[in-house]
């Protein structure tokens, strides 16, 4: 009976034990704050470049500069976090601005990451319809269908972006606010859960759908006559639209994607291993800034994708307006 009662003692403190240690994020170097704030703010500087150019300069559309301009308009919105991303690394991960702003964190990211990717998607299927069945009628080459898939696509992403935002909230974790941390114990399994969603629907399956669509798209162009200069054009500016569009789902997003799945996984099952949630940490938060740089290739997509766009950043120096027919 008194071993009983030693082991049930014992168990019982082990438990408390447990329970109270928790692992506390890690101060982070001063070079991923400036790397972050560079790489945002060249995005930033490009994509208004790139709205102005879309407003101002483009005398009408077509439904491929439709989605260029809401590429750009979800690369953009992530610019406001930055500072705010920036000062909460150098407090030592200790987030000073409050439950409303750590949710419009979480909203204006979850919106530029998942934006970005859905766009990147439509672009790739536009760029499929474009060359491949270029002489075929479909909805992706219509204007007023692409308006009203992109109003739809901004309504999910306000949705989720709201959802993420009630879901997670910032939290006390040993005397520092925590906002969207893997060291927010409360939170394991939404975060959990939340990843698995984000990995699905907002990564592999809008990669898996734009390789089919440039592999299709690069077996069509190794058949393209490239006899002509037209032909040798549009083979050479597709190859290098899907090269660009590939670099920047495998290079930008995917590490993204990876890192946090690790994250989750270990902190869910493997909680006390806090020198390597640390680690997974510090790369998740590098892998956010390898995920902004999608905002300074993003560009290139115009001048690869857009006549029309090429034509007015030209048309710049001059002064003129370009017009192109709708």
């Amino acid at each position: 009976m008194p071993e009983m009662i030693t082991v049930g003692v014992f168990s019982t403190l082990l438990n408390i034990s447990n329970s109270s240690f928790h692992c506390q994020g890690e101060n982070q170097h001063v070079a991923l704050t400036v790397f972050l704030c560079l790489v945002f703010f060249i995005g930033f500087l490009l994509n208004i470049f790139n709205l102005w150019v879309f407003c101002c300069r483009f005398p009408c559309w077509t439904s491929g500069t439709t989605l260029q301009f809401h590429l750009a308009l979800s690369d953009a919105i992530a610019t406001p976090v930055t500072p705010m991303m920036a000062v909460y690394f150098a407090v030592g991960n200790d987030w000073p601005f409050g439950q409303f702003l750590c949710q419009v964190k979480i909203a204006l990211l979850s919106s530029h990451f998942y934006g970005s990717t859905i766009f990147l998607t439509l672009i790739s299927i536009h760029r499929y319809a474009t060359v491949v069945h270029f002489n075929r009628s479909c909805c992706i080459k219509q204007k007023v269908f692409v308006r009203k898939l992109c109003a739809c696509v901004w309504c999910l992403l306000v949705i989720q972006a709201l959802i993420y935002a009630i879901l997670l909230p910032p939290s006390k974790e040993k005397g520092n606010s925590q906002c969207l941390s893997i060291h927010q114990n409360n939170l394991t399994d939404s975060y959990f859960i939340i990843n698995i969603i984000l990995f699905i629907f907002g990564f592999l399956f809008p990669f898996s759908v734009s390789a089919i669509c440039y592999g299709r798209l690069a077996n069509k162009l190794t058949n393209l006559n490239i006899s002509t200069a037209k032909g040798l054009k549009v083979k050479l500016k597709s190859l290098r639209m899907i090269g660009v569009c590939l670099f920047i789902f495998g290079v930008c997003f995917l590490p993204l994607n990876v890192i946090r799945t690790l994250g989750v996984v270990l902190k869910k099952f493997y909680p006390l291993k806090c020198s390597v949630l640390q680690h997974i940490e510090t790369a998740y938060y590098a892998t956010w800034v390898l995920a902004g740089v999608n905002s300074c290739l993003d560009p290139v997509l115009y001048c690869f994708g857009s006549q029309n766009f090429r034509e007015a950043f030209k048309s710049l120096r001059t002064g003129a307006i370009p017009y192109r027919k709708p």
